[in-house]
């Protein structure tokens, strides 16, 4: 992603949105965005899945809103349906590691908290509102897109450190 960032750059592009699909990105994708508003180029992460809770908080409960539930599973649906087989949607509660206290970050996987990679319901996907939630989504990216077109480069930048 850096590469491509400087590559635009380069083309004398300098306000960059990344839409990420995957929350494990974000950090990465964090730290490459600081180290590129150093060099003018300023890069902003859009994650879909803020966008859909924000504006759409009653379409999927809390245990639907997680790591390949239903909101994820929903989406894919109203996408890709065709790579999609609800007949293997499952339930899945994640466990707390043994290791996990509070106020520990630990660097686990997927798989150290669940075994089929669901964070809680899956089964009460549907592609009626995977719609909604793309509906939602890209209009909430477009207006992204808009806000940092009307914003000056230079109010983007980093101020002079004191």
């Amino acid at each position: 992603m850096k590469e491509i960032c400087l590559a635009l750059s380069y083309y004398g592009v300098r306000k960059i949105v990344i839409v990420n699909g995957h929350g494990g990105n974000l950090p990465a994708l964090m730290q490459m965005a600081r180290e590129l508003r150093d060099k003018g180029i300023f890069v902003s992460i859009f994650q879909w899945w803020s966008a859909a809770s924000k504006f759409l908080p009653d379409l999927f409960k809390p245990e639907e809103r997680r790591h390949a539930t239903a909101e994820e599973t929903s989406v894919n649906l109203a996408l890709h349906p065709q790579i999609v087989n609800m007949d293997m949607a499952v339930d899945e509660e994640p466990h707390k590691h043994a290791a996990q206290a509070e106020g520990m970050t630990l660097p686990l996987d997927t798989v150290d908290y669940t075994s089929s990679g669901v964070f809680g319901k899956s089964t009460t996907a549907s592609a009626e509102k995977g719609k909604k939630v793309f509906e939602v989504v890209v209009n909430e990216l477009v207006e992204h897109v808009k806000l940092l077109k009307g914003t000056k480069i230079e109010d983007l930048m980093q101020k002079p450190r004191v």
